[in-house]
């Protein structure tokens, strides 16, 4: 029997314990990663044909400095999700949406805790303002930066679903049909997840922190859905986080094109990055706090 919090857990898993085979886990990445890439591989090549130029340039620069590349980029994780649904069905004989957990309770969570994210914010956005140095940077003009709003939004929450179908949805439950033990199919996956997050090239001296919070937030994460029973918690706060950062305040060097506002400094800063991780820690524990209330209401 799992752990008392994780009862939930183990009527989310239930459908994967009928087919908990490993093999069937590591074939079912192996196939999504061959349906991600194949679609997106061949929508590459529709941009291509579309405007060669433009699209080619794009490419190069990495996507993410103007607003239609990250929509687009943002969009494809949406392949992601189609893949986990492939693999689920062929190999564990179950349906994609059973990896969320049951439908209506996966939605009345997610609203529950994205509505306590919203109110936490409220609350930070009313104590007295913070000196920010370097002060930030204005990105988008207002007018266009609310006229993409909704696309952005959208955008987002295919993106951060994705994330957490695959690695708290596919991954995590298929560990956990197989092992009892939590700290398996809570730290393996966010091992990937950190992994997945771990950019030397562009983060320089600050990859290792990057990805550490990455493997926590896992980690998080993978608590959360234990203790919800649906991935409704887990996606609100990951939506909540990647809007902050890719739609409110982005760094200039990655994945600014949708955001209001830019930081001063890129991933590589280690001086004022590294402060930045800080409030960064802080806050995954505090969203992570709020999200735990929310669901116990």
């Amino acid at each position: 029997m799992p752990p008392r919090p994780y009862v939930a857990h183990d009527q989310l898993i239930a459908p994967a314990r009928r087919h908990p085979q490993l093999w069937r886990l590591g074939i079912g990445l192996v196939l999504i990663a061959a349906v991600s890439f194949g679609l997106n591989s061949t929508l590459s090549a529709l941009l291509m044909a579309w405007n060669a130029s433009y699209w080619a340039a794009q490419f190069r620069s990495g996507l993410g400095n103007s607003p239609l590349p990250l929509l687009v980029m943002l969009g494809s994780f949406g392949f992601v999700t189609l893949g986990v649904f492939v693999a689920a069905r062929l190999l564990q004989k179950r349906s994609g949406l059973s990896l969320l957990g049951p439908l209506w309770q996966t939605l009345r969570q997610f609203r529950r805790v994205l509505i306590a994210l919203i109110a936490l914010g409220a609350v930070l956005a009313l104590l007295p303002p913070y000196a920010i140095d370097p002060p930030l940077t204005k990105n988008l003009a207002l007018p266009m930066w609310l006229s993409l709003l909704p696309l952005s939004l959208m955008a987002v929450l295919v993106q951060a679903s994705a994330e957490e179908i695959l690695f708290r949805g596919y991954i995590q439950q298929a560990l956990a049909a197989r092992f009892s033990n939590p700290l398996i199919w809570m730290i393996l996956p966010s091992v990937l997840f950190a992994l997945g997050h771990y950019l030397p090239t562009q983060a320089g001296d600050n990859a290792v922190p990057i990805a550490i919070w990455a493997g926590l937030f896992g980690i998080l994460m993978a608590d959360l859905t234990a203790r919800a029973g649906t991935l409704g918690p887990a996606i609100a706060v990951h939506l909540a986080n990647n809007v902050t950062a890719l739609i409110v305040v982005s760094l200039p060097d990655s994945l600014s094109g949708l955001a209001l506002y830019v930081v001063a400094f890129d991933m590589a800063d280690t001086e004022y990055l590294r402060n930045w991780l800080v409030v960064d820690f802080a806050m995954m524990f505090v969203t992570w706090l709020a999200a735990r209330l929310a669901i116990r209401r």
